[in-house]
């Protein structure tokens, strides 16, 4: 707009000098003739609004602006003289107002840490509103206001005053994942058409999966035993489960709830059509299927449960796990590397697994 108006005030500038050498005559009769084409463009237009930019409507008020309201109506113009005195106030306002407007706006915004700090205990604590995590900021020694902890949580996104009394199924997944199990039957089709289903358990907390084993017919008495098996196994693991969520599907006979039940194992049903409810088995199972049985010919049953058990001890003792923060389920991560000369001189092995469909890597001993 500026570079308009500067534009508008040099055209308007030489045109004032070009009418300096022209007698009063010659300027008369331009002076009609100009307003004999106004006329014609207004007949022209008819009901149609001209428009006009700020840089036109800035310069027609500072040019009008001293006239007589009287004068005014005598000029021949394409808006009404109310409308040019209109621009002239607000640009008067506008003027006002940039010269009013402080240089730094409000009071200090709350430092960085603070910021953190509350947002940490929204997050660690999703019951808590923001009396309440302003509570415990003063209990820290940390006084702000409590409108502050309200806006930096609807900065945020989080309701500042949440409403829940009750848990998700996320969160009490999370809270109580140390005693969480989770099984589920998935199958595969070897070469010679025959359709297996494998049992595989796996621990929420550690990520650890356990194949209970592979049938082409899951039977009452098959899934019997692979229950009373896993439960000798997490004895001798010294696991100490509590729940372990299953789906509805008719494979597991109600033996294999009571043989849970009698070590202290209680099963969760998930709901109808709501895999989410078992989440974790369930990204399993697709993990499996896109590392290792979309990747290699199943010959057969024997064939598969070769593969499923290098599979698993892969995935126990080597594979990092997001869920764990990059963990392995049986094996804690190593200690980084600090020094600048154990990074310059890596010798890094290769080991690879079931025809190197799956590759360990290792430093050189």
């Amino acid at each position: 707009m500026l570079l308009r108006l500067t534009y508008l005030g040099l055209t308007n500038t030489f045109a004032l000098l070009r009418l300096l050498p022209m007698s009063n005559r010659d300027r008369d009769v331009e002076i009609l003739v100009l307003r004999h084409q106004i006329a014609v463009l207004q007949r022209q237009l008819g009901d149609t609004q001209v428009r006009f930019s700020p840089a036109d409507r800035a310069l027609l008020a500072a040019l009008l602006h001293r006239l007589p309201r009287q004068t005014l109506h005598q000029l021949r113009l394409l808006v009404r003289p109310d409308t040019i005195l209109r621009w002239h106030r607000d640009l008067l306002r506008r003027r006002h107002a940039r010269a009013s407007r402080p240089k730094r706006p409000g009071r200090p915004r709350t430092i960085l840490s603070i910021r953190v700090l509350v947002l940490r205990l929204a997050k660690e604590n999703p019951s808590w509103g923001y009396r309440r995590i302003h509570g415990e900021l003063l209990v820290l020694g940390i006084k702000i206001a409590a409108s502050t902890v309200w806006q930096i949580l609807t900065d945020a996104r989080i309701d500042p005053a949440p409403q829940r009394a009750s848990s998700t199924w996320a969160q009490f997944l999370r809270s109580q994942s140390d005693a969480l199990l989770a099984c589920d039957f998935f199958e595969t089709v070897t070469l010679t058409g025959a359709r297996m289903y494998v049992l595989a358990v796996i621990e929420h907390a550690q990520r650890r999966i356990r194949i209970l084993g592979t049938t082409p017919h899951p039977t009452a008495e098959w899934v019997t035993q692979a229950a009373r098996n896993l439960v000798m196994d997490l004895e001798h693991a010294g696991c100490s489960a509590r729940f372990l969520i299953r789906d509805r599907d008719g494979k597991f006979p109600h033996l294999f709830d009571v043989i849970l039940a009698d070590a202290g194992i209680q099963v969760v049903l998930s709901g109808v059509q709501m895999p989410r409810m078992n989440s974790i088995v369930e990204r399993w199972i697709q993990t499996c299927r896109h590392e290792l049985l979309d990747r290699t010919l199943i010959w057969n049953q024997r064939h598969l449960l070769h593969a499923l058990r290098q599979y698993e001890q892969f995935y126990n003792n080597h594979r990092p796990h997001q869920g764990i923060a990059n963990a392995r389920p049986l094996q804690p991560l190593p200690m980084p590397i600090t020094t600048q000369a154990q990074t310059s001189q890596l010798d890094i092995r290769r080991h690879p697994c079931l025809g190197g469909i799956l590759n360990e890597y290792h430093h050189a001993a």
